[in-house]
């Protein structure tokens, strides 16, 4: 496991945080788990100027490209009679499961679960959960397409 010199590491007691062998965070990215633990499998990269706040998993053999936000926190935003930083914070956990790929620029959003081997293109803003072998795009991201095992070919998204 290799932590670069220039990350920051807002990593406080009271909330896990594990990283797995041959994975990498590299420089200018941060981690937090003031919220939510921060867990990141075996063989994984977290790229440059990432930003990670729990509660996030992000399994096994994960590639994050550069500058990349998941946060597992939200601001609460109901009463428009008091300022938004007097409202309470709400917390879902974000799941990137084992084999994804996700590009730079991407933003994963609380409570969003990405499936395994899943591909999520660059800048895309995902708002909801991405099945397992799919490619997703955009703002919000949406699936483009899907493997079919029955083909052994990738096919458009209905």
């Amino acid at each position: 496991m290799i932590i670069r010199r220039w990350v920051r590491m807002d990593v406080l007691p009271f909330n896990p945080f594990s990283i797995g062998d041959n994975s990498m965070i590299e420089d200018f990215s941060t981690i937090n788990n003031g919220v939510g633990a921060v867990s990141i499998g075996a063989n994984s990269l977290v790229g440059l100027g990432n930003v990670i706040i729990g509660p996030v998993t992000i399994g096994n053999d994960v590639i994050l490209a550069q500058h990349i936000v998941a946060s597992g926190l939200n601001h609460n935003y109901q009463d428009i009679q008091q300022p938004i930083h007097k409202q309470g914070v709400s917390v879902a956990p974000i799941v990137i499961e084992d084999e994804c790929w996700i590009g730079a620029n991407a933003v994963v959003t609380a409570g969003v679960t990405i499936g395994r081997h899943s591909v999520i293109a660059a800048g895309a803003v995902v708002t909801k959960d991405v099945p397992p072998y799919s490619v997703a795009v955009g703002n919000p991201a949406r699936v483009i397409k899907k493997y079919d095992p029955e083909y052994k070919d990738w096919v458009k998204a209905s």
